[in-house]
């Protein structure tokens, strides 16, 4: 058990405990809340009552990564993210974008953004990984095979979690080539992302495998599909994605005691109450290392 996150992020908080980071979706079509913060003043109140209960960061993301979903134009993202970026930093709030585009990388950078969060792990746009470089911005770098309209069918390994940090690794080592400072680099397995539930699964399980690449882990496995399979009902139907965060909660306090720097969630309230909870057991473990 782990009291504090194993790494940080140069740059970024160090509190003894993991980061919780709020999602903000400013899209039609996200998952779980499409279409619910597409008006900026909406989700301006949203990401303020975000940091109300305890997000450390707000990831705001205006291109749905689902299953089969269409990608927004460069411009209508940065319309859909700009203006919250711009609301939110301006209040103080430590903001990260969540995009695989550059431009909207850097436009958010300038707008007040302290992270990027790219799901493809510079894969998506060649000129992602050398702007961050020039940027020294704080990065997460996920594991991702393709885009949301053909992951699926990207879901063959040989050993989940061993191809996972393989292909991790191979992408950090782009990553610095382009200049990317390794200090700044956090690393995300992509839950959901071209992994089958049983693959997402061992993936958690798997974690102390993450660790062993020198990098910070960001975990997140908010209401995803892989919870609602696990909690489907006696028709076998899936749990829907807003009855899910119980079992978010659960995940995130496990995650954090495996060392986690980094949770990602819906439902800040109870994942901020988790990870404090995990943190303080692991140290009270610590503490008296005949029951550690």
């Amino acid at each position: 058990m782990h009291p504090f996150p194993l790494r940080y992020v140069d740059g970024l908080p160090r509190p003894p405990r993991s980061l919780v980071m709020g999602v903000l979706n400013v899209t039609p079509d996200s998952f779980s809340d499409g279409g619910r913060y597409l008006d900026p003043a909406r989700a301006l109140e949203h990401g303020r009552r975000l940091v109300a209960d305890g997000a450390d960061l707000v990831d705001i993301g205006g291109e749905s990564t689902r299953p089969g979903a269409r990608r927004p134009s460069e411009d209508e993202e940065l319309q859909r993210v700009l203006p919250v970026i711009e609301g939110l930093a301006g209040d103080g709030v430590l903001v990260s974008v969540d995009t695989m585009r550059a431009r909207v990388a850097e436009v958010a950078l300038g707008a007040g953004a302290v992270l990027v969060n790219d799901v493809s792990g510079g894969r998506a746009d060649q000129e992602m990984l050398p702007m961050v470089a020039r940027l020294r911005a704080p990065y997460v770098l996920m594991h991702w095979r393709a885009h949301a309209e053909e992951m699926s069918r990207h879901t063959s390994y040989v050993d989940v979690v061993e191809d996972v940090a393989a292909e991790l690794a191979e992408q950090l080592e782009v990553a610095r080539r382009a200049g990317v400072e390794p200090g700044r680099i956090a690393v995300d397995p992509g839950i959901g992302f071209s992994k089958t539930a049983d693959q997402n699964w061992a993936v958690l399980a798997g974690m102390a495998r993450l660790h062993d690449l020198g990098h910070p882990v960001l975990v997140a496995t908010s209401r995803k599909r892989f919870l609602g399979t696990l909690l489907a009902d006696e028709r076998g139907e899936p749990r829907p994605p807003g009855e899910r965060d119980d079992a978010t909660t659960a995940t995130t306090a496990l995650a954090a005691v495996a060392g986690a720097w980094c949770v990602r969630s819906h439902a800040v309230r109870s994942t901020a109450d988790a990870v404090r909870v995990a943190s303080r057991w692991a140290a009270a473990s610590s503490e008296d290392p005949a029951r550690a």
